[in-house]
């Protein structure tokens, strides 16, 4: 479904809300005794009710991710990587037709790859992949609809902690990635299937897709912070520009010119267009919220910073295709 002639994705309102970016503190302990420090964040913890993210089944993408710079050092062994999935799936019924009705913590299990790859070397591509990693887990469907959640929120669960309604729920799953050597920096990509996208989509021949509730992998997504809001430890390669896979040339910011269904810099020639704000041109970006940790094997130690800033999400005009509440 063509949106505009930015992107064709799927758009749907947030009502405007601040939620404090607390994050959590540089050092873990890892399973072998040493000190595992976080090299890369963009993740807020704790997690709020939910965040603006992207959707494989709605964008048409088979990958997504980020080509990073590490906070510190020349030499890392990674431990693991936590990644922010968005689920607006439901047991049965569904959010669009504001019918959702979840048992409490039911799940459904999905599996998802994330891959690592080295730096660009030509600003188009990415270096070799390093590792993949295909774990299968038990995705949380967002809770039923709320009486509390009336007139634009209709249809919505309703946050106590927040006080606030959402359609999708956020929650973090963790790759663990032990013996993966990396430089200063890589490019992370995740990717899982859906009925229609995906690397090997599932296809429509599932038992899910035939029921009210479609299936879950179709209201999964990749949430998404910003960039430099919420980021307290390395920066983008190339602010404002991410990577992805996709089939559809009109995905990428230059139209599919650089080459389509690989996974690339979606925008290579062209100014960055992953901007919060219309006309997406400029700071904050959006970036896939992403947690890196390692044992530092070329310096003392991580630098992640304090954070005091807020992620502000605030209602969209549409042209941006973030899957928003």
């Amino acid at each position: 479904m063509k949106l505009s002639t930015r992107r064709s994705r799927v758009l749907i309102p947030l009502m405007a809300l601040s939620l404090a970016a607390v994050m959590s503190p540089a050092l873990a302990d890892s399973s072998d005794g040493q000190k595992s420090g976080v090299i890369y964040n963009s993740v807020i913890n704790p997690l709020p009710g939910n965040l603006p993210s992207v959707g494989f089944e709605s964008t048409a993408f088979n990958e997504f991710g980020n080509a990073v710079n590490f906070s510190s050092g020349s030499s890392h062994d990674l431990t693991k990587v936590v990644v922010t999935m968005s689920s607006w799936g439901c047991a049965s019924g569904s959010w669009y037709q504001h019918t959702c009705t979840t048992p409490e913590d039911a799940t459904f299990a999905q599996a998802i790859t994330l891959n690592i790859y080295n730096p660009s070397t030509d600003g188009v591509n990415p270096g070799a992949k390093i590792a993949s990693f295909t774990n299968t887990f038990n995705i949380k469907y967002r809770p039923s609809a709320s009486a509390q959640c009336v007139g634009n929120d209709l249809g919505k669960w309703y946050d106590k902690e927040s006080k606030i309604c959402f359609n999708g729920l956020a929650q973090n799953i963790t790759f663990n990635v032990k013996n993966v050597k990396v430089g200063s920096g890589a490019i992370f990509g995740i990717t899982y299937n859906t009925t229609h996208y995906g690397y090997a989509p599932v296809g429509q021949s599932a038992a899910c897709f035939s029921t009210s509730a479609g299936c879950g992998y179709d209201s999964l997504n990749v949430a998404l912070t910003e960039d430099p809001t919420n980021v307290s430890a390395g920066t983008s390669v190339v602010p404002g520009k991410l990577w992805l896979a996709s089939n559809a040339g009109g995905q990428y910011a230059d139209g599919g010119t650089a080459g389509v269904g690989t996974f690339r810099i979606d925008s290579p020639n062209v100014a960055p267009w992953w901007g919060v704000n219309d006309p997406y041109s400029s700071a904050p970006w959006y970036v896939p919220s992403i947690k890196v940790f390692a044992n530092q094997t070329g310096d003392r130690g991580s630098s992640e910073k304090p954070s005091t800033n807020r992620a502000d999400h605030n209602t969209s005009d549409g042209k941006h295709g973030i899957k928003k509440d």
